[in-house]
């Protein structure tokens, strides 16, 4: 008998790529405080998360609910555009391109939903970014799909542990997340922003 994998939500993937801490005291402890960015993020989601369709010669779904048995993965797609017959996933951000992959592994994971309910290709989405209004489109390469595979695989390994990975000191990262005051990584951080399950 095959034991039934953990779901994992779409955003714990996306927080877990960004910080394993964070993903941890958000989807174990319930953690989660609000600050500029998160305030300003959920303002710009309005919109999409009521959820609507617009016809057109593009064909535009908002808040379109995704999973995938394979992957035991769940979630929803802020944008799914309709190229012809082809899905196109858009991940919705309200600032501008950074240096982490944590979107990229987000609207990827939403391509891989897609293709295991629709049983299609999905080759490309993209991450719309909300203050410029430009789009980036994200290819779905078999390099990509390979390391959010195992993104996936390793947010599933960390809530199924139920540890909590200890504070790092990021200073990129660290100064515009919402649980600072929470996680006090200038005081306790340490090591690489890693998790390796120890």
């Amino acid at each position: 008998m095959t034991m039934r994998q953990t779901r994992i939500p779409l955003s714990a993937l996306n927080h877990f790529a960004y910080c394993p801490r964070r993903c941890a005291l958000i989807h174990q402890e319930q953690v989660f405080e609000e600050n500029q960015f998160t305030l300003e993020g959920r303002d710009h989601h309005q919109r999409v998360d009521a959820g609507f369709v617009r016809d057109g010669p593009i064909r535009m779904e908002t808040a379109v609910h995704l999973w995938s048995e394979p992957l035991a993965l769940t979630g929803i797609a802020d944008v799914v555009e309709w190229h012809g017959d082809v899905p196109y996933p858009i991940e919705y951000k309200r600032g501008a391109r950074h240096a982490w992959i944590n979107d990229e592994f987000q609207v990827c994971a939403q391509g891989l939903c897609l293709e295991d309910m629709l049983h299609c290709v999905v080759p490309a989405g993209a991450i719309y970014y909300v203050e410029s209004r430009r789009r980036r489109e994200v290819v779905f390469t078999a390099t990509l799909r390979d390391a959010t595979r195992q993104a996936i695989e390793e947010t599933r390994a960390l809530l199924d542990s139920g540890r909590i990975p200890p504070p790092t000191d990021h200073r990129e990262r660290c100064p515009n997340c919402s649980l600072i005051d929470l996680c006090l990584p200038a005081l306790y951080g340490q090591g690489p922003l890693t998790w390796d399950g120890e």
